[in-house]
Parts: structure tokens; sequence; C-alpha cells
């Protein structure tokens, strides 16, 4: 089931059916989007990054820098890029301090 194809009775309209838009029905479910979910997840990763040890081989990687250019074009986002978007938005200012 699709949830835009979700429809309610409209109490303003006399007999009149509306569909609901994703906000409603997120409004309703109380739960998070899945785009919520991905960011949160993709920072709560970051911080299990973010406390490991200096010698880890993943820690190393994440901030490896291959010293390659990037193409032509607009570049493309990294997911250091999309790391630090999420924690702007959902962290606000000292969100890196806030994970550690």
């Amino acid at each position: 089931m699709f949830l835009s194809s979700i429809t309610k009775w409209d109490d303003n309209e006399k007999e009149s059916w509306r569909i609901l838009t994703n906000k409603e029905i997120y409004a309703n479910v109380e739960k998070p989007t899945t785009i919520e979910t991905v960011r949160l997840n993709r920072l709560h990763w970051f911080g299990h990054v973010q406390r490991m040890e200096e010698n880890r081989i993943l820690k190393t990687v994440l901030y490896m820098n291959l010293g390659t250019t990037r193409l032509r074009g607009r570049p493309r986002n990294r997911w250091q890029d999309e790391v630090r978007e999420d924690g702007r938005i959902v962290g606000g200012e000292g969100w890196q301090e806030k994970v550690r």
C-alpha cells in the first residue's frame, strides 16, 4: 500500500473524500521517515568510527586522502560530506563534539 493513496473523509467538505499527504500520514503514525532513519543511522555509525582508536583500519580508511583528481563537472558528494550535512541538520552547531 502506498502512503499517498490513503484517503480520509473530509469533515470540512460535505460528502467528500480527499487524499492524505505524506506529512499528515507521518504525523499520525509518529515514526521517523525513511530519510530520517538513514540520516540517524549514518550519524550513529560515524560516532562509532570517531570513538575508535587511531590505529584501526576503518578509521584510517575514512580519513585517507588518495591524492587523485576528481572528475569534471559537479563534484559528487562523498560519505563525509553527507555525514557533515546530516550532523548540521540533526545536531546543529557543535554536533561533532556531541558525537565524541
